[in-house]
């Protein structure tokens, strides 16, 4: 089933990274309203609907959650953290999307409640298949629980 109504947020501090995300997912025909936050203090406003994203409808909740892991502030670890102890928040599906490939991490997230760890691939040809592959999955083919009341 696809939805391309359901917003995503994209936590992503390189403005390089985001410019090559925002490209694979023109070339993987994603058409869902993207988001991006660029530290995870600004992450954690844009879930708890806080600070710069009080006003109503400026930060929707997303259905799925792009995490880098280096970030200034708050670090992605941290934000993975908070969203999966916060009831309201944990059943939002996070994939870590990261350049670490270190095995302390990818234990550290997945024990902190991530949905799945994709290594950034270097090339756009690899990113543009990793997007599409994260489309067709968490976007068409998974049922993700709508918000809990």
């Amino acid at each position: 089933m696809i939805n391309d109504q359901r917003p995503i947020l994209v936590v992503e501090d390189s403005d390089d990274d985001y410019l090559a995300t925002s490209r694979a997912f023109k070339k993987a025909c994603l058409r869902n309203p993207v988001y991006r936050c660029t530290n995870g203090d600004q992450a954690l406003d844009f879930l708890y609907q806080r600070g710069e994203y009080e006003e109503a409808g400026s930060a929707p909740r997303p259905s799925i959650i792009l995490l880098d892991l280096n970030l200034p502030g708050t670090d992605g670890r941290d934000v993975l953290r908070e969203i999966k102890s916060d009831p309201a928040l944990r059943n939002i599906p996070v994939i870590v999307l990261t350049t670490s490939a270190s095995e302390s991490d990818i234990n550290k997230c997945y024990e902190a409640g991530a949905n799945s760890y994709v290594q950034k691939p270097v090339g756009i040809g690899g990113f543009v298949e990793a997007i599409t592959r994260i489309k067709n999955f968490w976007l068409e083919l998974v049922i993700i629980p709508k918000e809990i009341e």
